[in-house]
């Protein structure tokens, strides 16, 4: 949880109003604006039964339905985000308020890295300076498998030091339990089974993947064995986002999240690919957010080629900063969707990257109506747009 004495915003309001404007310049929608969802308290119809291994998990329940409903007979993928106005607690029983994000429809790692890096850019810009990011991989149904069978045999050598309030549930729900102990602090979990030892070369290679993201755009990681979750929920990536405490040096959690394609399936009754971020805040005075009024931004970044997407989240960053708008659509994989995706924003200019001018550090700016353009160094580029009346007098907020 983001304490607010650690950051600028004197209340839950200012945090939530900061992080929604960041959320909405990469895209992401809020929940009530899409077609087919009905915010509204859950159904009695009984939900499927399923073991929760971590806390957060029943109350992620009901977004991720409200979600996949969103995403009902949708062809694009959905960037959506959602507050959570029911007052929650954190792991010390204090109550706050929570914003997530979360990405339907991208199957890739790139849907991982954009919610790490959003989520990363609201803590900086709400103040938070001292960050660390704790991830892991569970991998998929087969290899979490085998991940939780050899849990199921540790458990059992070390039963006896295990609380009696949590042996019964070692022998239904060794996931669970060893969850339980890691956030307990017992001693025999630092040799416990790995779930990234159980992973297959595709899945290390997906995994690897979304690191390459994080080391090209900056955001130091760690990878942590203890960062788990139920596998009726999770599959592939879970990650975990702290502060750290100046006076004592300990850890704050404040956003945890990962990718939950088989809750996803399950809501859909199809393969579904979904992920998920929730930051919580602490409750404190006024929580209505106001809507910003943002201008239609008159830029629109393509990328082309694995190297181009890589760099993407830093192009786009350092825009932000220098409040330059700009349409992307980094789920995607392919130029010709990019452009199909572009003509529907009716901008004026292309910001367009490729093999090329990733490894030069440039970016190629064209005028759609003319079809002129010029290269111009991502140094030089916020001040270069801004020279320009035809692009900045639209596109700067």
């Amino acid at each position: 949880m983001i304490r607010l004495k650690d950051t600028r915003h004197p209340n839950t309001s200012g945090f939530l109003g900061s992080a929604i404007r960041i959320a909405e310049y990469y895209g992401f929608t809020p929940i009530d604006k899409l077609q087919r969802v009905r915010l509204q308290a859950p159904s009695s119809k009984r939900e499927p039964e399923m073991s929760f291994a971590r806390r957060d998990e029943r109350s992620l329940m009901l977004s991720a339905k409200l979600c996949i409903s969103a995403a009902r007979n949708q062809n694009d993928v959905l960037l959506i985000w959602r507050l959570n106005k029911n007052a929650a607690r954190d792991r010390s029983n204090i109550p706050c308020h929570t914003i997530e994000l979360h990405i339907v429809g991208a199957p890739h790692a790139m849907a991982e890295a954009l919610l790490i890096v959003v989520a990363d850019a609201i803590a900086a810009d709400a103040g938070i300076s001292r960050r660390v990011l704790s991830i892991n991989s569970i991998g998929s149904v087969d290899s979490s498998n085998r991940f939780v069978r050899d849990i199921g045999t540790f458990l059992r050598k070390h039963i006896d030091s295990i609380s009696p309030t949590l042996r019964p549930r070692a022998a239904t729900d060794p996931l669970g339990t060893l969850t339980q102990l890691f956030e307990r602090g017992h001693p025999a979990t630092p040799r416990a089974p790995q779930s990234m030892e159980y992973l297959t070369e595709d899945e290390r290679k997906r995994f690897w993947d979304l690191l390459e993201y994080l080391e090209v755009f900056g955001v130091p990681y760690e990878l942590s064995p203890s960062v788990l979750g139920s596998r009726d929920f999770w599959a592939h990536t879970l990650f975990e986002m702290a502060s750290v405490d100046e006076e004592t040096g300990s850890r704050i959690p404040f956003a945890s999240g990962g990718r939950y394609d088989p809750l996803a399936s399950r809501f859909a009754a199809r393969e579904t690919p979904a992920v998920v971020v929730s930051i919580a805040c602490e409750l404190r005075g006024k929580t209505r957010v106001k809507p910003a009024v943002r201008m239609a931004p008159s830029l629109y970044f393509a990328h082309l080629g694995m190297e181009a997407r890589r760099k993407a989240l830093s192009v786009l960053e350092t825009l932000r900063h220098a409040g330059i708008p700009v349409h992307q659509s980094l789920m995607y994989e392919r130029l010709g969707e990019q452009m199909e995706h572009a003509k529907k924003t009716s901008v004026s200019h292309l910001l367009l990257m490729g093999h090329k001018e990733a490894m030069e550090g440039t970016v190629l700016v064209r005028e759609v109506a003319t079809n002129s353009q010029e290269a111009v160094a991502l140094t030089e580029l916020p001040g270069y747009l801004r020279r320009y009346k035809s692009i900045a007098a639209t596109s700067l907020v």
